[in-house]
């Protein structure tokens, strides 16, 4: 198991990622779904290093693809980390409608709400594939982050740089076109930008899904896919490549 601490009882000191606006973020800091923007920082945290931080009150968990790990009006009584695998943050109207407000992969936090008194879950969160996720107690958390400095400066920075994300999605959703929504969608869940290589986006992820998140119609997504197919933009085998090609259609006005 590796070290928590150096000598001096701190953590290994990690560099935060440079926000940037919403066509550079991609351009620069090549962002992920879940708000990972800062995603070398958080890739530096070694799981096994998190475990021995949070001490007592965490547990791993592993979960079925489509499993339900905390649904809408469940008590908000912990945070949550994903090891392994992708989770998706979806919410059901009064009317019983259903939107998806996030998908979240590895080294990314979920559920924290619970840190800022939020009593009752808002949201569901459901495994999108077979995932391996952290549980770590609200009280454990806490008491973590006011014990560990570092470890306290690295999940501001990321929960700063999810409010970012958030902002941007809201640009995007207000100025751009669904092309460039749908564009800007798949780099994120390819978590573009490692080494320049394509990366799988989650297998076989329905185009009803994608329509939703950008707030389009199927046909639509449909129509773009392919469009980007033909131009070589992305490429399906087994699973969908994202090619940084792509990259054009988000920055190009």
């Amino acid at each position: 198991m590796s070290r928590a601490r150096q000598p001096n009882g701190s953590l290994h000191r990690r560099k935060i990622a440079r926000q940037t606006p919403i066509g550079a973020t991609l351009q620069t800091e090549r962002g992920s779904t879940s708000p990972s923007v800062a995603a070398k920082n958080r890739r530096d945290i070694d799981p096994q290093t998190f475990l021995a931080i949070i001490g007592e009150g965490r547990k791993s968990l592993l979960f079925q693809k489509k499993q339900i790990i905390f649904a809408q009006g469940d008590a908000a009584d912990a945070v949550f980390y994903v090891r392994t695998g992708k989770v998706k943050l979806t919410v059901v109207s009064n009317s019983g409608k259903e939107a998806t407000i996030g998908i979240f992969g590895e080294g990314d936090f979920f559920g924290e709400g619970s840190l800022a008194g939020q009593a009752l879950r808002v949201d569901s969160a459901t495994a999108m594939t077979d995932c391996a996720v952290l549980r770590i107690d609200k009280k454990a958390m806490m008491a973590a982050l006011h014990r560990e400095h570092e470890f306290s400066d690295i999940f501001v920075a990321y929960l700063l740089a999810r409010n970012i994300r958030y902002e941007e999605d809201l640009v995007d959703q207000l100025f751009n076109s669904s092309e460039k929504r749908l564009a800007r969608i798949l780099l994120l869940l390819a978590r573009f930008g490692k080494e320049g290589t394509p990366e799988t986006v989650v297998p076989k992820i329905s185009q009803e899904l994608l329509a939703e998140m950008i707030g389009t119609t199927r046909s639509r997504v449909s129509f773009f896919m392919n469009r980007f197919r033909k131009l070589g933009f992305i490429h399906y085998n087994g699973g969908m490549q994202v090619h940084s090609s792509l990259l054009n259609v988000v920055l190009h006005d």
